[in-house]
């Protein structure tokens, strides 16, 4: 991908192929990144974000950023109508794991429609009017509040797994700074700088996830401890560790 043509409109390399492959993730985000800081639209860059999550993250077929608008979870953007219609089928029953997302500290997974839920009525509006059998949501966190979530879907069941999420915890973060600087008014030039810092943050948070098999949370606890007690920056940690990883790769 030389351009960002992937981002503006519907995903031209679907994730959700035979092999659950996606689109190296280096290189959305630098799309993602460009568009951010050519000063577009709040809509542009928030349908942008959905496309990417297609790109990047194994398995994911839709996606959709729901954020709270007069205590309402609204929908802002997705990937396409099918997004859209899984959101809605949560709103109307009221339960679903993306609606989930913006109340609970964790992620939230169902990775089977099919089999028994804990979010039944809205399992079976899914599975009645949808493709969608797996859906994962994750919290969006501005300035210590809930402001909404990011949510993927997939049209397989039993796919979405760790590696998955590992990616989606990275598009997370940099969603989060994203609708922090539109919602503060922040210049391009400012937001760029914190996508970048805050993509190393996933970055990091996603590898310590897989080392230590610990959750996204617990992680993000280790990273900050360190940063602490070494008396680092967390994004120049982080930076570090994905790093470190790196090169280790390479040898």
């Amino acid at each position: 991908m030389n351009d960002d043509s992937q981002l503006n409109g519907p995903p031209a390399v679907p994730a959700g192929s035979t092999d659950g492959s996606a689109t190296d993730p280096a290189t959305v985000f630098a799309a993602l990144a460009d568009i951010v800081y050519r000063g577009s639209s709040a809509e542009e860059i928030y349908t942008a974000i959905c496309n990417a999550a297609v790109l990047v993250v194994p398995h994911c077929d839709h996606a959709s950023l729901m954020l709270m608008r007069h205590g309402k979870p609204v929908t802002v953007a997705a990937s396409d109508d099918i997004a859209r219609v899984v959101d809605d089928i949560e709103r109307a029953t009221g339960e679903g794991p993306c609606l989930d997302a913006i109340t609970s500290e964790a992620a939230q997974l169902e990775a089977d429609f099919r089999t028994p839920t804990q979010w039944p009525a809205m399992a079976r509006g899914v599975l009645n009017r949808t493709p969608v059998r797996g859906a994962m949501g994750f919290r969006l966190n501005v300035d210590d509040q809930k402001v909404g979530a990011l949510n993927l879907f997939t049209d397989k069941p039993g796919v979405f797994d760790t590696d998955s999420a590992s990616k989606a915890i990275i598009l997370t973060a940099f969603t989060a700074v994203t609708v922090a600087a539109v919602m503060n008014g922040q210049e391009a030039s400012t937001l760029r700088d914190g996508l970048e810092s805050n993509r190393e943050i996933g970055k990091a948070i996603g590898l310590i996830m897989a080392l230590h098999d610990v959750s996204g949370d617990e992680a993000f606890a280790l990273l900050r401890k360190s940063s602490q007690d070494l008396n680092v920056k967390i994004a120049d940690l982080a930076a570090s560790v994905v790093h470190r990883h790196s090169k280790g790769l390479k040898r």
